[in-house]
């Protein structure tokens, strides 16, 4: 209740703020026309129409000038139930507010105006700004409302439709304390840094081309190293965890989707389908149904289970345009994907060795303590959204249960949110913008099975079912990517960094002792680069670090006399000078047990 109270009071925070704004662009622009001011997470907005005039981030000092200039006349909002007539009185020129009064007037809601004023007692019409509202404000604006920011301006569509008129968006935010603004702010240019779009660009990793198409990320060389080290990472703790590697078509029938129910549940996801002959198909967007082809090809035996497919997955699926986010939202992606055909009986175990991957595969790349677990389960009352068979459901849910208990998983419940085949624990990565996503999932599946008539057959040689587990080990490649880029800000572990020695001659004559050099790492699998530019060597030094290159290999007279190197580490720190099987022993270790530090 506490947490509920609290998240109350910042709304009615920042919704206060909101009214703020809008006091002041109506003072400083007094043909604007206002329209709404929510508050959202993390802060507010207001929309504008400015009419011919262009609102930016420039003119925020002087916007936020005159919020503090108008504040202290703000003892107290006050809020008064009035009639269609008196409330469209004051917009005969705002199209917005008049459309939004005449559609509450139809639903027969009230309609409800509340003034700022500096005399509580002297009522709603003392007020100099008023506005309608539904209410939900502080109760002494003049004292509470003075820790904000004015951060952004952007465009957004009246209602958003982009069939109406664009209007100006400013956004801003609120705080109860200086110290927690600051916070906050501090933490918004922290993002800024590490925001994988901007780092991507910077050090040349991804790029997307709009000729190409929106959501459909290009890897550079250097990004497509980092893919290679995190296919191959994927490949080996497979391997180590007993998972047998396949291969299938990114397209699939009509047939083959009408039969694993992706037509009737997920077809909003997916492409527009494709004739070919006379025949249909779709790019596929999971391949849950290629795998159980590979399973039922043949008959299986008891003493088979659990049988483990594992690819990395071409997937294509249809994202709205305003849902794209560089590489954490994409259209077109590949996904560490498996499926596991397992006994019934042994369905809890085989579950708890996925999250023991997982775990794994979470401390290997760094990131183990930003993630969080979340246990996916069904609401019983949605009969459309998940498939309707109780028994099910709750032999699913309740395994689930019991397997991440016996983990000692610290996991919360979310209903609502499983697959319509069978519950979920969802992999949780909360982005720098503090956005969270699922980044990784393994699901229970005893659906499938039945819609592809799968068996085994025991040790009665009776036919029987198996069970499925459909997981991901890191998820997919893009979108992990992309927080890899954001946690580490761009300075990658040694293992995945796409240059992880810079060779920095500090002049010509010590070219071919540098190349020597480089064809001795090259030869142990340490990808090198020699800068040979006709720099000095501070701005060599400077643009290694600019591109977050692990080590850094300094060589000048005194280094080739003695047949030595002079390292230096990204982070600044100086490991003077090294005989050159020494640090070739020092990064090769680091590399092979993907050591976090340098």
């Amino acid at each position: 209740m506490k947490t509920e109270k609290k998240q109350n009071n910042l709304d009615n925070l920042r919704h206060s703020a909101a009214h703020l704004l809008a006091a002041a662009v109506m003072d400083l622009w007094p043909d604007a026309k206002r329209t709404i001011g929510p508050s959202i997470e993390n802060g507010f907005y207001f929309d504008f129409d400015f009419g011919e005039v262009k609102v930016t981030e420039e003119d925020f000092p002087k916007i936020e000038e005159k919020m503090h200039e108008i504040l202290p006349k703000w003892k107290a909002f006050v809020g008064k139930e009035i009639d269609k007539e008196e409330a469209l009185s004051p917009f005969t020129d705002n199209p917005y507010k008049k459309e939004l009064i005449e559609e509450f007037s139809k639903e027969g809601q009230k309609l409800t105006f509340y003034a700022s004023v500096s005399d509580p007692k002297a009522g709603y019409k003392s007020g100099d700004y008023f506005d309608l509202c539904r209410g939900g404000h502080v109760e002494h604006p003049d004292k509470e409302l003075k820790h904000f920011k004015l951060l952004s301006v952007a465009g957004a569509y009246w209602r958003g439709d982009e069939k109406n008129k664009m209007l100006t968006r400013i956004y801003g935010t609120i705080f109860p304390t200086q110290e927690e603004l600051d916070a906050y702010l501090f933490q918004q240019e922290e993002a800024k840094k590490r925001d994988h779009k901007k780092l991507g660009k910077e050090l040349d990793l991804f790029f997307i081309d709009e000729e190409v198409g929106q959501g459909l990320p290009i890897w550079t060389p250097k990004g497509t190293t980092v893919k290679h080290e995190l296919e191959q990472f994927t490949w080996n703790i497979e391997n180590k965890y007993g998972y047998q590697h396949v291969s299938t078509p990114y397209l699939g029938s009509e047939k083959l989707y009408q039969t694993s129910g992706h037509l009737s549940h997920y077809k909003e996801n997916m492409y527009a389908p494709i004739d070919m002959d006379g025949e249909v198909f779709y790019l596929r967007p999971m391949s849950c149904p290629h795998h159980i082809k590979i399973f039922a090809h043949k008959q299986r035996s008891y003493r088979e289970l659990p049988v483990r497919y594992a690819e990395i997955c071409d997937y294509n699926r249809y994202e709205k345009s305003g849902e794209l986010m560089g590489m954490i939202r994409v259209r077109k992606f590949q996904l560490t994907d498996s499926h596991i055909f397992v006994s019934p009986e042994g369905l809890k175990d085989e579950f708890k060795n996925v999250c023991k991957l997982i775990d794994e595969a979470m401390t290997v790349l760094g990131i183990k303590e930003k993630v969080s677990y979340r246990f996916s389960k069904r609401d019983p009352e949605n009969k459309e959204k998940y498939y309707p068979d109780d028994k099910l459901w709750t032999t699913a849910e309740a395994t689930m249960k019991e397997a991440l208990d016996e983990l000692k998983l610290d996991y919360v419940e979310a209903e609502d949110e499983a697959a319509f085949y069978g519950p979920k624990l969802d992999v949780q990565f909360k982005n720098v913008n503090g956005k969270e996503d699922t980044i990784i999932t393994a699901q229970m599946d005893f659906l499938l099975p039945e819609k592809f008539d799968l068996s085994y057959i025991d040790e009665k040689g009776e036919k029987k079912r198996p069970v499925m587990i459909h997981r991901s080990v890191i998820g997919a490649l893009e979108r992990t990517f992309a927080y890899l880029i954001e946690h580490y800000a761009g300075a990658f572990p040694v293992w995945l960094a796409p240059v992880q020695v810079k060779v920095l001659p500090i002049t010509d004559a010590q070219f071919e002792y540098c190349r020597e050099l480089s064809n001795q790492l090259k030869k142990v699998g340490v990808r090198v680069e020699i800068d040979e530019r006709s720099e000095k060597l501070g701005a060599k030094i400077r643009d290694a670090q600019m591109e977050k290159v692990p080590y850094m290999v300094i060589v000048g007279a005194k280094e080739v006399e003695a047949k030595k190197v002079s390292v230096r580490l990204r982070t600044e720190i100086d490991l003077g000078q090294l005989d050159i099987p020494e640090f070739i022993e020092r990064i090769t270790k680091k590399i092979e047990k993907k050591s976090l530090n340098l």
